[in-house]
């Protein structure tokens, strides 16, 4: 047996998480896998074949780096019994905030909320996949992943379009108060979403919970719908918004990506 850290750049939030297990579930060699996200790291405990798990991981896109090699003894792994629970608990609360979001976003005309939504239905998505997918053939997981990817970039690129159309057209600025509320609820909604999905990790202590949190994707993406939100009231115009909505856009699209790779 033996024993592979890598470090991975780009693990923010357990969504990558959930890629990562897909990506490399089709390899045999592959013994546990036992994720820092805090420290973004990865330990995967296997025998043999590290050229594809190398290979698997860097084409993912996430910064994934070889650390060290080493040979262990561990032939145990402890088995998470409620992991199952917790990724329908988020799978749950991010789908409702699609939903929230998406609905306030075109009521209150703010393109930074309907982007975020479907930053939201990305991390869905993903734990959906892992969840419906469980116990199925390889090719079954691929061909969700693939719906769920085309599905997620059809989306994204109708925001685009809505985005130019505001910037050409006349300058309707979104609901200051609608923006920075849902902003705000759906900020403590991704934290609790990473708080509930590190229960499982038994091995880490409320301060790397919090480090974690606060380094998420998710949360800076909703810090920054909130700091559009402030321009928009503060500037009376709608371009902070649509500037956010385009960058989390863009954020939505390399997430599809991600996913349609997982499909090949």
């Amino acid at each position: 047996m033996e024993k592979t850290i890598f470090e991975i750049s780009k693990m923010d939030c357990p969504s990558e998480e959930n890629l990562i297990r897909m990506k490399l579930d089709s390899i045999a060699a592959i013994k546990n896998l036992d994720f820092d996200i805090s420290n973004r790291k990865l330990t995967i405990f296997h025998i043999g074949q590290i050229d594809q798990i190398e290979t698997s991981i860097a084409e993912l896109n996430l910064g994934g780096k070889k650390i060290s090699t080493e040979i262990s003894k561990q032939t145990k792994f402890e088995e998470n019994t409620n992991q199952k629970k917790l990724l329908w608990k988020v799978l749950l609360i991010n789908f409702a905030f699609f939903i929230i979001e998406m609905t306030t976003g075109l009521i209150s005309k703010s393109m930074g909320l309907v982007a975020d939504s479907l930053d939201m239905l990305a991390d869905s998505f993903v734990y959906g996949i892992s969840l419906f997918a469980v116990g199925g053939t390889l090719i079954r997981k691929k061909r969700i992943a693939k719906i769920a990817g085309y599905f997620q970039i059809t989306l994204a690129i109708i925001g685009f379009t809505e985005v130019i159309r505001r910037f050409l057209g006349p300058d309707k600025v979104p609901e200051f108060s609608t923006m920075i509320s849902v902003s705000i609820l759906a900020l403590i909604a991704n934290g609790f979403c990473l708080y509930i999905l590190q229960q499982s990790k038994n091995k880490e202590e409320a301060h790397m919970k919090a480090s974690m949190i606060f380094t998420s994707n998710d949360v800076i993406i909703n810090l920054g719908v909130i700091i559009a939100a402030i321009l928009v009231n503060g500037l009376n115009s709608n371009k902070p918004d649509l500037i956010i909505g385009t960058i989390v856009f863009i954020l939505v699209i390399q997430g599809a990506i991600r996913i349609l790779k997982l499909s090949k």
